[in-house]
């Protein structure tokens, strides 16, 4: 029997594989979509988008930056971020500069 340890933990091929499995889409690849609706108790106009598959510190991080380019407030809800007020151009350009390719959806 050779010295050295299994084969099973220390296989590159095995590591490379799970790699390639945990790949995310690029963002320029993703269906970003943004549409106005109302939302709320009084019925606000609202702006949501949809699409961006983050993870939560990273979503967090571009809604913050969102709030800041469109000069208003927001809030994420679950998988998607809302903008206070009809934001859609506004937000758009920012995503776009992102590296997002986002699209209106609605009219």
């Amino acid at each position: 029997m050779s010295k050295g340890g299994w084969s099973e933990f220390n296989d590159p091929l095995k590591t490379i594989g799970n790699d390639t499995q945990n790949s995310v889409t690029p963002k320029g690849k993703r269906q970003v979509r943004l549409e106005k609706t109302r939302s709320g108790k009084k019925g606000k106009l609202v702006t949501v988008i949809r699409g961006l598959e983050l993870k939560q510190v990273e979503a967090k991080k571009i809604l913050k930056n969102l709030k800041i380019a469109c000069g208003t407030g927001g809030t994420l809800k679950g998988d998607s971020l809302e903008l206070q007020g009809d934001q859609i151009s506004k937000a758009q350009d920012f995503l776009f500069k992102e590296g997002f390719r986002p699209k209106q959806s609605g009219v």
